[in-house]
């Protein structure tokens, strides 16, 4: 896998230039993971709903074609773009999520922080009382507030095509995270979104963008 570390890109652009990839690539075409940082910006997943935009507050919103409702990007967050030949790693889309939320699972190790997964909700999350704490989630969920206590820092949307993907996975470092407050992140209504910054953890963009490519790219060695 060629990892690139592009840094600051236009959403739409890059968007453009992902399909372009992926409608090229041939058998032999290398994986790539790109690692950029957007500008502000609302992304709609393809079954996203205006109704989960509460106030865009002037801040530009860009139909995707990924799954999932709407998501915020913006300065201070690593966005990963794995571009993989799922049937070359001979894996299908939920070993292919599970392995995205691994490596954003194994990045927040590194900085002493615990994240979970929540069944039925893709992406990675921390207790907002203890997150260097290590017990499991655990006990019911509430049916009014499944994502009680917890706060949502890396989020999960992906396009397959051609048993090609696209898209993938952002995790938040240190952004302003107002932009979330306007929208039902990932469509959940009162979704707190958290950063590392918000944790305690002092981390520059580029450190953080490394090591998650490096988890990133061990997840799909061949």
């Amino acid at each position: 896998m060629r990892v690139l570390t592009l840094g600051r890109r236009d959403y739409a652009a890059t968007l453009a230039e992902m399909r372009d990839f992926t409608a090229a690539r041939g058998a032999d075409t290398d994986d790539e993971l790109w690692l950029v940082e957007h500008d502000a910006v609302y992304t709609q997943g393809v079954a996203g709903r205006s109704e989960n935009i509460l106030d865009a507050h002037g801040i530009p919103l860009v139909q995707s074609d990924r799954g999932g409702q709407v998501t915020y990007h913006g300065p201070g967050q690593v966005v990963a773009y794995p571009l993989v030949d799922l049937r070359r790693q001979h894996i299908y889309v939920k070993e292919y999520v599970y392995r995205l939320e691994h490596a954003a699972l194994k990045l927040l190790e590194a900085f002493g922080v615990t994240g979970h997964r929540v069944a039925g909700a893709p992406g990675v999350y921390v207790r907002l009382d203890d997150p260097f704490g290590h017990a499991a989630l655990h006990g019911p969920v509430s049916a009014d507030d499944p994502f009680r206590g917890l706060g949502k820092i890396a989020a999960l949307g992906i396009k397959v095509s051609k048993h090609c993907s696209y898209h993938g996975v952002a995790l938040n470092v240190d952004m302003d995270l107002s932009p979330f407050g306007t929208i039902n992140p990932c469509g959940y209504a009162g979704l707190r979104a958290v950063d590392l910054a918000t944790l305690g953890v002092r981390a520059d963009w580029h450190t953080v963008a490394q090591r998650l490519g490096q988890h990133l790219a061990a997840q799909f060695a061949r």
